[in-house]
């Protein structure tokens, strides 16, 4: 039976060391390319040893730290260096957490409906006429990029709450309390999905502009009137619709 293979103590120091190098240029957060390279400049092997088994260990790292350096070198030097594609020109935004509203609860969505039932008898009292429709029925999130989403629904959801705050005074302010509150939250956690631009970066175009647009239009256009009629009648539409969309990231096709 052959005799345990016994390394000596320098040998061993150095494989050990080979070891956290290599651990250094694979795992994330690992050393930095200027250490992998002082570690190796500090550490070279004696002539004698050049070819040995026991510095040969060694070799390896080194020879990978100077491959990958010369590497980047070059690339930087020729503009070769990759760059963001534009499908990432908007990642997600951290913090954005919407899955919770893919669906509201039964006493959320009765809130609501006790509001429009509300406003709905108002109605009558009212001699209104508004021709135009603010949320044509043909719009839809889902012809929209995933990253556009959020802006839609943030611009849909301000303007409601703007209609509805300046309502909370008259006399459906009881019935609104609730869904106020509740289209809060919604539009504090959404901020946090809605990417921020550059001031040089990409604008919204096609639908995405068409619809801001739109929006903006109708507050200098619409009389109060209209405005409250298409918000109180386009809830259930956000709610169940837009927003469960956004909530569900790119699962909504």
């Amino acid at each position: 039976m052959p005799p345990p293979l016994r390394l000596d103590p320098e040998r061993s120091e150095r494989l050990a060391a080979g070891a956290a190098l290599l651990r250094g240029l694979t795992e994330p957060g690992g050393l930095s390319a200027s250490t992998r390279m002082r570690w190796c400049l500090r550490h070279p092997f004696p002539k004698d040893q050049e070819e040995s088994p026991a510095t040969s260990d060694m070799a390896p790292g080194c020879a990978l730290v100077l491959v990958l350096m010369l590497m980047t070198a070059a690339l930087s030097r020729t503009g070769a260096v990759p760059v963001p594609s534009a499908s990432r020109a908007f990642p997600p935004a951290r913090g954005c957490h919407m899955a919770q509203f893919k669906s509201l609860s039964p006493q959320e969505l009765q809130a609501f409906k006790t509001a429009r039932d509300a406003f709905e008898d108002s109605l009558l009292q009212k001699d209104w006429d508004c021709s135009g429709r603010l949320f044509p029925r043909t719009r839809d999130l889902k012809h929209l990029q995933v990253w556009e989403r959020p802006v839609a629904l943030e611009a849909e959801l301000a303007l409601t709450l703007m209609v509805l705050e300046a309502m909370a005074n008259s006399s459906l302010g009881h019935s609104l309390e609730q869904p106020l509150l509740t289209l809060q939250h919604i539009h504090s956690k959404l901020q946090a999905c809605v990417p921020a631009q550059p001031t040089a970066g990409p604008r919204p175009r096609g639908r995405l502009h068409h619809w801001l647009h739109r929006l903006q239009e109708a507050q200098k256009k619409e009389s109060q009137d209209c405005l409250e009629a298409s918000v109180m009648f386009n809830l259930f539409r956000l709610l169940t619709r837009d927003l469960k969309c956004v909530a569900s990231g790119d699962q909504c096709v």
